[in-house]
């Protein structure tokens, strides 16, 4: 899940997780934002420490000192750094630090890893909570992902965003892209977004305004769908983002 900061990407994400539970898959999150608040929106009761800050493990498993191990162990990561509520898994990676496709950093190096492994062995659903903006795709750390999510929203300089994310995603071979419209209030809006998209870029649904989610969210944790009764909308189209 990428796009510009502030259009909804940690609480889609958050919501996606959800309906992937109740409908019975296994459900890994993965938030790699640095700014990490999934854990928050999903409702988890106490901070988690980024994998990135677990300097013992980073020097073990990655070098440290100018020697860096370009291969490092991750299968056992996920087991030990995961912690778990309602069915949804979580690991808090942190942020991938440093710009530019050469950053070999041990950190980078372990977290890059990390989402490799995850990404081609792991079963069932894997979301990634991406940091904001287009970064990430210049340093290829989502190549591996079976799609890209873009979510966009009737602002100007959330579709330039989509359009320098897609632009990146072919460069490093990411073949399926999809948009998905957020806080959607009128027809208007839709036609809007659709003539603003990239080409190959389809708009895979949209996700209406919805005042009782945003009041809600004021607490940090976005409360359970029978709680909100006005958007079993949304959770129809969370559950076709699912089948992409």
């Amino acid at each position: 899940m990428a796009g510009k900061g502030g259009v909804g990407k940690t609480t889609i994400v958050a919501l996606l997780a959800r309906e992937a539970a109740s409908s019975g898959r296994r459900v890994l999150v993965v938030d790699a934002d640095p700014d990490a608040n999934l854990a928050t929106t999903l409702g988890f009761p106490d901070p988690i420490a980024p994998l990135a800050s677990e300097e013992e493990l980073v020097a073990e498993r990655a070098g440290s000192g100018g020697f860096v191990r370009l291969n490092p162990t991750v299968e056992d990561i996920p087991d030990r750094y995961t912690v778990e509520r309602n069915g949804i898994r979580l690991i808090v990676l942190g942020g991938i630090r440093g710009g530019g496709q050469g950053c070999a950093c041990p950190a980078n190096v372990l977290l890059r890893s990390l989402l490799a492994h995850l990404l081609l062995k792991e079963r069932d659903v894997v979301l990634l909570d991406m940091e904001a903006g287009i970064e990430h795709l210049g340093r290829g750390t989502v190549k591996d992902v079976d799609a890209l999510l873009l979510v966009v929203e009737s602002d100007r300089k959330a579709l330039e965003t989509a359009h320098r994310s897609a632009s990146l995603a072919r460069e490093i071979g990411i073949e399926r892209m999809f948009a998905v419209a957020n806080r959607i209030r009128d027809d208007e809006e839709m036609s809007w977004i659709r003539d603003g998209l990239p080409q190959d870029v389809a708009l895979a649904g949209a996700l209406p305004y919805d005042d009782e989610l945003r009041v809600a969210s004021r607490s940090g944790e976005i409360p359970m769908e029978k709680s909100l009764a006005s958007i079993s909308a949304l959770y129809r189209n969370l559950g076709a983002l699912l089948q992409l």
